[in-house]
């Protein structure tokens, strides 16, 4: 006997609350978005290998290590797209968004990444993610960081968060400050892990990363940006604190939080938690002014974040699973017709409904009870002959023969709060 097919390793299955938490996420960020007046965009799936090449560097862990590559039948290179901005960007670029911008967009789905698969991090994953296209100034950034904490807040996780923020200055910044960091590092090589070693050759900005306890000390003696910031650098920074204080949104400080690109300008940002163990980020962003021209486009200033959607789901209050209002109970091949009709009609004013199938009446009642319904249409032969139906309320007893015509009124009114009246 084969084998029963599996699915792939870091991969999940999800209905029932598992399910139900993951909508929740997404029904509550498209409400916020769309408050905020982020539009939807979407694209696709995979791009050509170069697209993420590009932006996320060739020599990062995510393009050398963790993309699923393959070619095509005509022999391109291709890849499961592993982030959403180096797609927008390419989109925004190939099809000549500039006209529009200052753009708001927003959009989510599965991203792809090779690694090990451990609580709240799969290989096939699901973000959140809002970018500002076009517009430099720093109330963008405070745009985009009250729209990521007004979703933490309405899904009722805002508590067990903390906003950290940092800024990485503007190029001028970002050069002088490098370069006393890698000098720094430099001088104590040989006492840093082989990761950090590794990462002083290419990115010495992310050494101040690490989580290596051997390089704690290290980092803890390195020098600070804001010794380098130019006056410039210095204002935007002061600019977003004071755009983030008006708008209610508390924040800390962390000196360390960085990003290795160079295209990555002013604003880096990190909602992280404990109660996720060591994936305590659950939406990270920041301004990334150098990216859109660095793929080929026009210089074009961009502010945004992403946020996992598995780990929100792990974070928010189990959601109230859907109850259908009414249990449609038909018996006999007869009360089928009847039964789908009055299905139908309920539906098409709102009204949740559904209708078992197996059983005798008695069964059908039992699971009509179970589903959460607060009425339950009784359809058989009788009701059939006579041209009604009978409609009873589950949670008082009471119960009522109605002709099949004022039936949705009748329950229409009982749901809202009226009586059942014959």
């Amino acid at each position: 006997m084969s084998k029963a097919p599996q699915k792939p390793r870091g991969t999940q299955d999800m209905i029932g609350e598992a399910a139900a938490r993951f909508d929740h996420v997404i029904a509550t960020f498209n409400h916020v978005r769309q408050l905020y007046g982020f539009g939807r965009v979407e694209v696709p799936v995979f791009e050509s290998t170069a697209v993420f090449a590009r932006s996320l560097g060739e020599t990062t862990d995510v393009v050398s290590k963790e993309m699923y590559e393959f070619q095509d039948r005509g022999g391109d290179s291709m890849c499961l797209r592993p982030e959403f901005t180096a797609g927008i960007a390419r989109a925004y670029i190939e099809n000549g968004w500039q006209q529009f911008a200052p753009l708001k967009l927003a959009t989510w789905g599965p991203l792809f990444r090779y690694e090990r698969p451990q609580k709240g991090r799969f290989r096939q994953f699901h973000q959140l993610d809002a970018e500002i296209l076009g517009a430099g100034e720093p109330a963008s950034d405070v745009e985009v960081i009250a729209l990521g904490q007004q979703l933490l807040s309405e899904l009722g996780i805002a508590d067990q968060i903390v906003l950290t923020l940092n800024s990485m200055g503007d190029p001028e910044t970002r050069q002088a400050w490098s370069a006393a960091v890698a000098a720094h590092f430099a001088a104590h090589r040989g006492d840093l892990s082989e990761d950090s070693q590794r990462r002083l050759d290419a990115n010495p900005l992310r050494i101040l990363d690490s989580k290596n306890e051997g390089d704690q000390a290290l980092v803890a003696g390195a020098p600070q940006i804001d010794d380098f910031f130019t006056v410039d650098a210095g204002a935007f920074f002061e600019s977003l604190q004071k755009g983030l204080q008006a708008s209610g949104i508390a924040w800390t400080r962390n000196a360390r939080l960085v990003r290795g690109l160079d295209y990555y300008r002013h604003s880096v940002f990190e909602f992280v938690t404990e109660n996720l163990g060591a994936q305590g980020t659950v939406l990270g962003g920041g301004r990334y002014d150098g990216l859109i021209g660095h793929m080929g486009g026009p210089e074009t200033p961009a502010v945004g974040w992403a946020a996992g959607i598995e780990r929100l789901a792990m974070l928010v209050a189990e959601p109230a699973l859907p109850n259908v209002a009414v249990a449609v109970v038909a018996v006999g091949a007869e009360a089928e017709a009847p039964a789908l009709s009055l299905l139908g009609a309920l539906r098409r004013i709102g009204v949740a409904a559904e209708q078992g199938w197996r059983g005798n009446l008695k069964k059908k009642m039992e699971r009509a009870g179970k589903s959460g319904a607060r009425l339950a249409v009784l359809i058989g032969s009788d009701e059939v002959a006579a041209g009604t139906v009978t409609v009873r309320d589950l949670g008082s007893g009471e119960q009522v023969v109605l002709s099949q015509a004022e039936a949705v009124t009748a329950i229409r009114a009982r749901l809202a709060g009226g009586g059942l009246k014959g």
